[in-house]
Formats: C-alpha cells, structure tokens, sequence
C-alpha cells in the first residue's frame, strides 16, 4: 500500500508529513516526505488549548479546543495536499492516511489521552481513507498508549545486530529496545527537547537552541540536575508514558539563560542514562531520531552519561526528521489488517492489539 503519515508532535514546532510503500509489516520504502511549520500564531493558539485541556479532569467539549481542532485538521489537509504534489500522485493513488493529530493531554493513569483533530474530516477533504484516534484502544485496555513506534523501529532496523535501542529525542524522549529475538521493551525516558524549547523561547526569544549553542557556553548545575532526577517517574518500571507538561522549566530559574539551557540538556542526558538501567540487556548501539539528533551538545552528553555513541539515524539512509510521521503511516496500513501496533513490553497493554479508527471519504466510520 501507499500510505501517508502525519505527525505533529508535542514541540509544536510544525507537520511532519511522509508518504512510504509498506505492507505493514517487513516491506518499507520511503518515498517522500515534507514538513511544514507552524506559523507563531498557530503555535500560540496550540500552546493555549494544550494549557487549558490539562485543567481538565478528562476530555471534554470546549469552545477553544474546537477552534485548535480544526486548526489541526486545517492545516493537516494541506499539508497532504502539497505532499501529494510534491510526489506527483493523485489523492485516488493513496490508500490510506494515519493521522496523529496533536496531543493537548495524555492522562493514561486516569484512563485518557487526548489528541485533536478530525479523522472524518480529514478524510472527506483529501478522499483518502484515514485512519485516526491511534492511541485510545491501547489506554481503554489499561496501556500507556505510548510509545507506539517501536513496532516500525523494528522494521526498519531488521539488518542490524541486536540487541539495540532506538532513542527518540522528540518534545519528549522515549527509546525502544529490540532483543536478540526480536523482543520489545519501549517507554518515554523523560523531557528531550521540550524544556529546552520553552527555556529559550522565554529566555533569549528563541524557538529552540539551535546547534546546542546556549547549552555549549553554559555551565551545568550539579544540584538542580540532581534534584531534578529524585523525580518518582525515573523509579517507576516499563512501561511508562509522559505528557510534556509532567516537567517544567521552574527547577532553573533564577540561572544565567546558558546555565539553564545546559542544566536542562544534561537531564536530558541523564534521564537517557537512567533508562538504559531498565533495560534487560544493553544494546550494541543507539540509533538517534527526532530533532535532538541536531543538537551536538546533547548528543555529546548523552554519550559521556552512557557510554554509548549516539548514532544519527540518517548515516543508516534514513531521514531521521521523518521517522515519526512514517511510522504512523505503517501504524495505519497495520490498523487496515488487523495488525497489531501494541504490545505489553511497548504499552503495557495486556496483549498485542491493533487500534485506531476508520475514516472513509464521505461517512462510514467505523471501529477496527
């Protein structure tokens, strides 16, 4: 099948958008791929529905995550629509669309995670059917409902020795683990890019610390990053999800902007360090995803703190900025047969199931 996936992740920082040929499960070619960003004020409005949805006690209608809804969904179908462009392929050559849509909450530990957007919509503006709604299945059983990549990282990786770990360094980290016997272990490590993000956004009007510079002139603050690491979430075993917001910025204030931006990178790193514990083996390798891959800073942390080299995934010929948004188009071709795209060892849900829900151009919705 050809499929398209979109990702628009916890950074807010734009769509990513790639459409790949799979079966769903050992076939995968990349075909093309674009990401769009998001304009100031589209961040702003999602920053805004993103505070006010984690004062509720679970998702409910409200006038302006309705408003950042159909942003999503807006901005999503154009997103397509260029992406078929840039592939020179008609929306009818298309067999299905995964859509993520944008995470405002994700409360597994009271039984709900809450992504915007409109799979229904979505699929009547494109004409694609669209497989939307990916993580609920897993929570309602009693899993995390993240991270659900591992099964794509296991594709992808099919060649390499194992065991390995592929860590993702998005708004938040999470890293899966691939045994000798193709066995799962996956869960969020902790914040990657996100605290830094908001830090220097406030600190020196910044949307991120490009190249790691704030973070290389700044000077790591042993006390704060320890108190920042006797969080109850690094004790807790796999699996485990995080929302964005479980962390803040607060612990570094009063630091130079520098001194901040490097105490936040290194917890970063250290809650990497943290989760190797957890692992039953240590892998071979770490294979790096997500935006933090960019950051030369982190990167160099985390392998004083582990050990270990990271390894950017792109020198593997993959695009490490599309590897999110691939896996949700392989999570919907999988969802389309029946396929399961969680696991105990990923989600703690209590056996392998599929997920998601159906869309079909102009009705007929229905539950896989």
């Amino acid at each position: 099948m050809l499929a398209i996936g979109l990702m628009s992740g916890t950074s807010l920082d734009g769509i990513d958008a790639a459409l790949i040929e799979t079966d769903g499960e050992a076939q995968v070619k990349a075909v093309a791929f674009r990401g769009e960003p998001y304009s100031d004020t589209a961040r702003a409005q999602l920053a805004a529905a993103t505070s006010l949805a984690l004062t509720f006690e679970r998702p409910r209608a409200n006038p302006e995550l309705v408003a950042a809804a159909e942003l999503i969904t807006r901005t999503h179908v154009l997103a397509v629509q260029k992406l078929l462009r840039d592939a020179g392929l008609a929306p009818g050559e298309v067999d299905v669309i995964g859509f993520h849509g944008q995470t405002v909450a994700h409360r597994p530990d009271r039984g709900w995670t809450w992504q915007i957007g409109d799979g229904q919509a979505l699929a009547d503006a494109t004409g694609i059917v669209t497989v939307a709604d990916l993580r609920s299945a897993d929570v309602a059983a009693g899993g995390q409902g993240a991270p659900l990549l591992p099964i794509y990282h296991t594709a992808l990786t099919a060649d390499l020795p194992r065991p390995l770990a592929v860590l993702n360094l998005g708004g938040v980290a999470n890293i899966t683990w691939i045994g000798a016997q193709g066995e799962l272990v996956a869960f969020d490590t902790g914040p990657a890019n996100g605290l830094i993000d908001t830090w220097v956004e406030q600190e020196a009007g910044a949307r991120f610390d490009e190249g790691g510079a704030l973070a290389a002139g700044g000077r790591v603050d042993e006390a704060i990053l320890a108190a920042m690491l006797d969080h109850p979430f690094f004790a807790q075993a796999a699996p485990k999800s995080l929302d964005r917001n479980d962390f803040t910025v607060q612990p570094v204030r009063g630091l130079a902007a520098a001194d901040g931006a490097a105490t936040l990178t290194a917890f970063t790193a250290a809650s990497v360090a943290e989760a190797l514990s957890l692992l039953p083996e240590r892998p071979l390798r770490l294979l790096v995803a997500g935006g933090g891959r960019h950051n030369p800073v982190m990167l160099r942390m985390i392998s004083e703190k582990t050990g270990l080299m990271p390894e950017p995934v792109d020198a593997f010929g993959w695009n490490g900025d599309a590897i999110e948004a691939e896996g949700f188009a392989y999570m919907a071709v999988r969802s389309l047969r029946g396929l399961p795209i969680s696991f105990p060892g990923t989600t703690g849900v209590p056996a392998p199931m599929t997920g998601g829900v159906r869309h079909d151009p102009k009705g007929n919705m229905a539950a896989m």
